[in-house]
């Protein structure tokens, strides 16, 4: 019998992972990929015997899959993905295919922002905690290359808009939605719905001894529940109301309960400050409840968790001045909660490629908290424009160390450098770890 074909566009982590996946489970595997292939990828697909391309698509071999596997970074727009669909050859995501081959129980993070934190925070708790526990999603090995090599109980997977785009029979034990703010939105037609339907899609496949952990402060969200018929159990968390049953704020303690089962710490003693973290925290520590964890474990790594690199990272001080590596923040909402977290006059680094941003939403922070701004990108002019007359020095750049420099000169002792870019990082840098990286490189060199 001929095996299946299985086609996989897109040879980065996730498209290497799940080459390795298929051809265990006995696929005829060919890898295509219309940019230049990593060498480290390429070893392994010359160590397994599995046939790829570089800087093209062959559409006479991809046309003939009975299977294909997508990376995330591909718009179902283009032409080629348009032909498979066409021709009715299904066209997955790395997390639906794996999650065939694998029993693990699964926690599944998604929202415009806090994602990573979120999931760090619960695997770490889950580890502390003795579960055999992987974590997968927009981090670290592949959840297909994981499924392929490893064998654990239970995943904690971050999942973004478009992974979950391509998620059809999946199915989450525990799925979190933190929050749903614009973002991405060409890649949804520009319409706030479509963005909202994806992210909704974590809720798929669901029954009712599944659970739904979600932010109840979050308009988008509680009005789209209104309008579904969910099978999971539902579990709120909110910081502006206090609850019968969820996880909330009451006289400065965290407070989280669940059919009787319940703990409190105070939310001074949590590891990660600020409104947003406290969201994330609070996702985290349901988590542990629902798995049953013991209160010490859920306690201890709210109190000490160390945080993650690129996000809200405080890197450094000069001379006083205290240096904020948050490249993570890829959107307006992301940049808004690390303004609204900074206690010190800010130099604000900001740009990149802008997603449709709406700067109007951060005019009052930054009346409020920016002494000056930098901003870093090809074109600055949006960004300009926004504030110009608002902050009293507003300087252009397009190199990292430029935009440092410039940063340090304009902050005094006691002040912040915070690079929050808000928008994506491609202009300059090949992604924003890249980004995070030189900003940490400049700032050593000062």
């Amino acid at each position: 019998m001929t095996p299946k074909k299985l086609v996989i566009l897109g040879a980065g982590e996730s498209g290497i992972g799940s080459a390795i996946l298929g051809q265990k489970k006995g696929f005829d595997v060919f890898v295509s990929d219309s940019g230049t292939i990593k060498n480290k990828y390429k070893s392994v697909l010359y160590e397994n015997g599995i046939r790829w391309e570089e800087k093209q698509h062959t559409e006479a071999e991809i046309l003939s899959a009975d299977l294909v596997m997508k990376s995330p970074g591909i718009p179902e727009k283009v032409p080629l993905v348009q032909k498979l669909l066409e021709k009715g050859i299904p066209v997955i995501s790395e997390i639906e295919f794996a999650g065939r081959y694998t029993r693990a129980k699964t926690i599944c993070i998604t929202g415009s922002n806090g994602k990573t934190t979120t999931t760090l925070l619960i695997y770490d708790m889950m580890k502390r905690a003795g579960l055999n526990v992987g974590v997968a999603g927009n981090m670290g090995k592949s959840f297909a290359w994981q499924v392929a090599e490893e064998e654990f109980d239970l995943y904690v997977i971050e999942l973004s808009s478009f992974q979950l785009d391509g998620m059809y029979e999946f199915r989450a034990d525990v799925a979190i939605l933190l929050n749903i703010t614009p973002d991405h939105l060409d890649r949804y037609d520009y319409k706030m719905q479509n963005y909202v339907n994806s992210k909704f899609r974590i809720l798929q496949n669901q029954r009712p001894e599944d659970y739904f952990i979600y932010c109840a402060d979050d308009e988008n969200i509680t009005s789209e529940i209104e309008d579904r018929d969910i099978h999971a159990q539902m579990i709120p968390f909110s910081i502006q109301n206090k609850l019968a049953f969820g996880a909330w704020i009451e006289d400065n303690e965290l407070k989280v309960s669940i059919n009787h089962n319940s703990f409190a710490m105070s939310i001074f003693d949590l590891a990660l400050q600020g409104k947003h973290n406290m969201y994330n925290s609070m996702a985290a520590g349901l988590s542990g409840v629902v798995f049953r964890l013991r209160k010490e474990k859920i306690r201890q790594c709210l109190t000490d968790f160390q945080g993650v690199e690129h996000r809200l990272e405080r890197f450094i001080r000069v001379h006083g001045i205290e240096f904020i590596n948050d490249s993570k923040a890829t959107n307006i909402n992301s940049t808004w909660y690390a303004l609204e977290s900074m206690n010190t006059q800010v130099v604000w680094i900001v740009g990149g490629v802008d997603k449709g941003n709406d700067y109007s939403m951060l005019y009052d922070l930054v009346k409020a908290k920016v002494k000056a701004i930098v901003c870093l990108g090809k074109d600055n002019r949006k960004i300009i424009e926004a504030f110009s007359g608002m902050v009293k020095d507003v300087i252009d750049t397009d190199s990292m160390e430029e935009a440092v420099r410039n940063a340090y000169f304009l902050a005094g002792e006691g002040d912040t450098v915070l690079l929050s870019p808000a928008c994506a990082s491609f202009d300059l840098f090949q992604n924003y770890e890249e980004r995070g990286q030189m900003f940490k490189q400049a700032v050593r060199n000062l």
